[in-house]
């Protein structure tokens, strides 16, 4: 309890329903802990202070009361600035959005807020969910909190430099072509991305939608298996929302591994693309640790990772292409050049080579998902390399393009990314476990025997220890 702003989320829920903790103490620490370390991260675009007390007041008054509570009742949460909160502004950290106020919550917030979560903010996002860090717009790019020096992943830059710097004790982001993943892997956390379908996109600034996500990332593998169970569900607001029903993603946590069929793509991380020895190495030693537990290890072998990554990018710059069309033609000028950069690319794609990657991807995830078929989940490379400077561009670019998450974004199927430990210059190493559709529960029971048998997510960033 000393330590308010590093309280795992499911705790926090069970001391404010037993009444030991107060939700308005608890909010003001975590306002605390914004205000002392966000000129270091810049991980806040809008910090909504005044309306999170005035909430944690509530939330503590049918607490005394002794009122129905929800699940998250009297915790704060934090959401990418591509996600609305009615009266807030949704600029997608961008100047072309830069006076866009929602006029109602996104599905997702909305299910958070019913679910008694308190929003405490907006978070930093790469612009429109796409470019890179950029430092030609308004507001600043997030910083990674265990180097403010190295880049916090993307593109929920914001999201994952919070959590990890104990901010927030969870948050939103998107995941496209890994931007929930790649974030929780810069930073030493946990974030999923949802089998396609699973999580409304409603009242979310699209990118490409044959593949964007909403995921949750926080500290601890419980911690986000609450998060996802508040925000699933169907929305016929969304035409791809999936009408399945919602588990309990918690409720497998404690089994354990034994007797379970792991299988592990090595060949994406030794082959197609060579990763960095450290980070190659901390998922070998995972995967000792999971046969240790009892799992079986089962090498397995599927296209090559560039066929995946491939198909995954002319889908991607082309509906992103197509959502800022009009934008780029009347307001280039106000992209970052990074974002306007990419963003172009999409002109160029003929519509010939859509359609055929959108076969190709029916094709691959038909494949993938027989392959994966006798095996309960699957262990990969999430990022080939550690975190890079944030201000080498040429570093950053060839950083984006050596990551394994974009194939799940292809396929569909749920994948998440958690820490694995640290490089020597102390750095977060991660890797990538990935399930079959609908199944994040067996995913989130994996990941969690591997947390519960290791300590890399008791460790803390040495920028919020100081």
């Amino acid at each position: 309890m000393s330590e308010l702003h590093y309280l795992d989320l499911v705790e926090a829920t069970r001391l404010i329903r037993t009444k030991e903790l107060s939700p308005l103490t608890y909010v003001e620490a975590l306002i605390a802990r914004i205000e002392a370390l966000e000129p270091k991260l810049n991980a806040f675009l809008d910090l909504t202070a005044e309306t999170a007390l005035k909430a944690a007041r509530e939330a503590e008054s049918k607490v005394a009361r002794d009122e129905s509570m929800g699940p998250l009742h009297g915790v704060p949460f934090g959401l990418k600035d591509i996600i609305d909160v009615a009266g807030l502004k949704t600029t997608a950290h961008s100047k072309i959005l830069a006076d866009n106020v929602a006029a109602e919550d996104a599905f997702v917030t909305a299910r958070l807020r019913s679910a008694g979560g308190i929003p405490l903010g907006k978070l930093a996002t790469h612009e429109f969910a796409l470019g890179g860090p950029s430092f030609d717009l308004p507001w600043p790019p997030a910083r990674n909190p265990w180097n403010p020096r190295t880049m916090p992943g993307g593109s929920s830059s914001g999201a994952g430099a919070a959590v990890a710097a104990g901010m927030l004790p969870g948050a939103l982001g998107s995941d496209t072509g890994g931007s929930v993943r790649n974030p929780a892997s810069c930073c030493g956390i946990v974030g999923i991305k949802p089998t396609y379908g699973r999580v409304s996109r409603r009242g979310v600034v699209p990118l490409s939608f044959a593949l964007d996500n909403i995921g949750p990332l926080t500290r601890t593998v419980a911690d986000n298996a609450c998060l996802l169970k508040a925000i699933a569900g169907h929305d016929a607001g969304d035409p791809a929302s999936a009408r399945v029903p919602v588990p309990d993603f918690a409720a497998d946590l404690g089994k354990g591994v034994k007797g379970l069929k792991i299988g592990v793509i090595r060949h994406f991380y030794t082959r197609d693309l060579v990763a960095e020895p450290e980070m190659a190495a901390a998922i070998e030693a995972a995967l000792e640790t999971l046969s240790g537990l009892g799992a079986e290890i089962i090498e397995l072998s599927v296209e090559p990772l560039q066929v995946y990554a491939g198909c995954n990018r002319v889908i991607l710059l082309a509906e992103a292409y197509a959502v800022h069309r009009k934008w780029l033609r009347e307001r280039p000028e106000d992209y970052a050049a990074l974002t306007r950069e990419r963003l172009v690319g999409g002109a160029f794609i003929p519509a010939v080579e859509y359609v055929q990657a959108l076969r190709a991807r029916r094709r691959l995830a038909a494949a993938f998902n027989a392959a994966i078929a006798p095996l309960d989940v699957v262990v990969t490379a999430s990022s080939m390399d550690p975190p890079c400077e944030i201000d080498d561009a040429e570093a950053i670019a060839g950083t984006y393009a050596r990551q394994a998450r974009a194939p799940f974004n292809l396929t569909g199927n749920p994948a998440l990314a958690l820490p694995t430990g640290f490089s020597k210059s102390g750095l977060p190493l991660s890797m990538q476990i990935v399930g079959k559709p609908f199944d994040e529960t067996t995913v989130y029971r994996v990941a969690h025997a591997y947390e519960q048998a290791t300590s890399w997510h008791r460790q803390r960033p040495p920028l919020a220890a100081a």
